[in-house]
């Protein structure tokens, strides 16, 4: 039996399984990011031992803890590079922590790429590879998956497409692809509009009178023209990221998970496959499928297990 956890920027999530694609036991909470890393801590410290015997461990002894971090990790020092998110976790030795707190061995890793392992394993990428996972959500992550193994590059991590600089919707380079295509960034550029006098209405309506990624997506969806402006540019500007992706490293599969990722096939993969096959490599054209991800909201706690395992499972 493994445990994995998810510490993410607005989400806390802790799993038991075998390491088969199944969990026996979950328990879910929200994050308060003005408590801190503390505050996170204390909330694992507190759901352990009630989750641990709801699953009733006597007869299957807990091997190991897979950590699923919502930042850059090191892979030598095991500890946290940095949270873009909450405050304290910098610099953080989250696996020891961890370790200590449960009394078995402990890994951790970049939620994006465990999320990866997860889908590759159990999931839309299962049986194929390589794959390249991208979260769209709150921020954009992505993680390359070779033979059923995280790429890690020299230990600290690859595959960090949110943060390349698309040259759509503008000529030039300009922000980093997290700006054009993430929750927060659409959101972002909504309010944007409304500050320069644009009628975002619609937006205002569609989110209960504030403006988020998500209403964007949902005035989208009832055909108001400046969400559907803003899910566009977020659509060519991911599509940017994904032929740079496919130009490097030539997956034979894309697999996109994340909240923004639920706006569906016609607002958003539809438009984002014709937006790649039109301005990709053509030597590789048709090699790469894009498609959603399989594993919905436990697909960090999946791949921590599948982490665990891999790493301490013996």
């Amino acid at each position: 039996m493994y445990l994995g956890i998810e510490i993410g920027g607005t989400k806390l999530q802790i799993g038991l399984g075998l390491g088969d694609g199944s969990l026996v036991a979950r328990w879910r909470g929200a994050v308060n990011p003005a408590a801190g890393s503390v505050g996170i801590q204390q909330q694992i410290a507190q759901a352990l031992p009630e989750l641990l015997a709801t699953a009733n461990l006597s007869h299957k002894p807990l091997r190991g803890v897979g950590v699923g971090f919502g930042g850059p990790t090191d892979d030598a020092t095991q500890s946290v590079i940095k949270s873009h998110h909450i405050a304290g976790w910098d610099g953080f030795p989250l696996a020891e922590w961890v370790s200590r707190l449960v009394g078995v061995p402990a890994v951790i890793c970049n939620d994006a790429d465990v999320a990866g392992l997860a889908e590759a394993l159990y999931g839309a990428g299962r049986g194929v590879s390589p794959i390249f996972y991208i979260t769209v959500g709150s921020g954009i992550g992505g993680g390359l998956i070779i033979d059923g193994q995280i790429y890690r590059g020299v230990g600290r991590g690859a595959g960090e497409v949110g943060h390349l600089r698309p040259v759509y919707p503008r000529r030039d380079p300009g922000p980093i692809l997290e700006f054009w295509a993430s929750g927060w960034g659409m959101g972002q550029r909504a309010q944007d509009a409304a500050d320069n006098g644009a009628d975002v209405t619609a937006i205002r309506s569609a989110g209960g009178g504030t403006i988020t990624g998500k209403a964007v997506a949902d005035a989208a969806r009832h055909g108001d023209p400046i969400a559907l402006q803003i899910l566009d540019d977020a659509v060519q500007a991911l599509a940017e990221g994904i032929c740079s992706v496919i130009k490097l490293l030539c997956p034979r599969r894309v697999i996109i998970g994340g909240g923004v990722s639920l706006i569906g096939e016609e607002l958003f993969f539809a438009p984002l496959r014709r937006y790649v096959a039109t301005r990709g490599f053509a030597a590789f054209a048709g090699l790469t499928e894009i498609v959603p991800a399989a594993l919905g909201e436990d697909v960090v706690v999946h791949g921590a297990i599948a982490l665990a395992q891999q790493k301490l499972g013996g």
